[in-house]
C-alpha cells in the first residue's frame, strides 16, 4: 500500500462509482481518508456528506473508520472492517444500496437545489438530469485538466 495515499494536488480520488467489496463510495472514501492522514488532501474533505452516505448505511463513524485506515490497512482489509462493523448488510443489500446511491440527484431536494445548480452551471451540466456521482466525476476531470 502507498502509505502516503494519493496526492490530490496531482490526481483525484477514485470515482464514487468505483466499488470496493460491493460498496459504492468506499474507494473514494478510502482515498480521501488516506490523503487526509498523510497531508495530501488538497481541496477535498473526508467525513463529508458523501462519505456519510456510506457511513450512515453501515452505521459506522468516520473517526472509527479513520482510526482503522491509519493502521496502514489495504483496501481489502478496510472493506472487511466495514463489513464487520456497524449494521450487518447482505451482499444483496450492498448491491441495492450501491445502485440506489448511483441515482442520487441533489436537485430533487428543495434544500439543496440552488447549491446544486450553482455547482453544475460552470460545467455545463443539467442539474435536473445529472446524478451526484456524474457531477463529481466531471468536476474531478475538469479540475485536474486545469491544473495540468
Amino acid at each position: 500500500m502507498n502509505k502516503k495515499g494519493k496526492d490530490f494536488t496531482k490526481e483525484p480520488p477514485r470515482s464514487p462509482k468505483t466499488r470496493v467489496s460491493g460498496y459504492a463510495i468506499l474507494g473514494r472514501t478510502i482515498d480521501k481518508c488516506r490523503a487526509l492522514l498523510w497531508g495530501n488532501i488538497g481541496e477535498y474533505h473526508f467525513d463529508c456528506p458523501l462519505d456519510n452516505m456510506l457511513f450512515g448505511f453501515k452505521g459506522i463513524k468516520g473517526d472509527d473508520f479513520k482510526a482503522f485506515v491509519e493502521t496502514g490497512a489495504s483496501d481489502d482489509e478496510i472493506a472487511k472492517w466495514v463489513d464487520r462493523n456497524g449494521t450487518p448488510k447482505s451482499e444483496e443489500e450492498k448491491r441495492a444500496w450501491s445502485e440506489e446511491v448511483l441515482q442520487v440527484n441533489p436537485y430533487q431536494d428543495p434544500e439543496k437545489r440552488d447549491w446544486y445548480v450553482e455547482q453544475l452551471q460552470p460545467l455545463g451540466l443539467d442539474p435536473k438530469t445529472t446524478p451526484l456521482f456524474d457531477w463529481l466525476e466531471t468536476d474531478d476531470k475538469v479540475s485536474y485538466k486545469k491544473a495540468a
